[in-house]
């Protein structure tokens, strides 16, 4: 502090906790929501790696709906889809949702059609005989199928 570095970042005492010292976190900022480019008629894919809380996508959609999109696909790797996602996903403008089975989410396909699952267990395990074996790993990316 002398030298006019904060370093370690400032802390706070949680309540009830006496001593136990965490980081002062900031709330995470998003962007607003844009659209670059001409949609109109057009198929809209927004691709994340998580799903979670789903009120910016269904933001998303509404506003590339707006713009003429025909039609709006939410692809991620994993589905958490908490709370009230499987209710929002139906009554918005997504037309559906696919995720990977990374993480259990049969519950929500049962509460929305519209929430689709791609299996990726075999290529993990693929993926994890390799590594175990010091095989290729490319081999596995270059050689995959549609079908596979």
């Amino acid at each position: 502090m002398a030298d006019g570095r904060h370093s370690p970042p400032l802390s706070r005492t949680t309540a009830g906790h006496t001593g136990l010292e965490l980081p002062l976190m900031m709330p995470k900022e998003k962007p607003p929501i844009s659209v670059v480019g001409d949609v109109g008629g057009r198929i809209a894919i927004i691709v994340d790696d998580i799903i979670d809380d789903v009120e910016d996508f269904v933001a998303a959609a509404e506003s590339l709906k707006d713009r003429g999109a025909y039609k709006i696909y939410i692809m991620a790797t994993h589905g958490l889809l908490s709370a009230e996602a499987p209710r929002l996903i139906e009554e918005s403008a997504i037309d559906e949702v696919v995720v990977t089975n990374t993480v259990p989410h049969e519950v929500q396909k049962l509460q929305c059609p519209k929430i689709k699952t791609v299996d990726v267990s075999l290529i993990l395990a693929e993926a994890i005989r390799r590594i175990h074996n010091g095989e290729s790993m490319s081999y596995l990316f270059r050689n995959i199928t549609v079908d596979d």
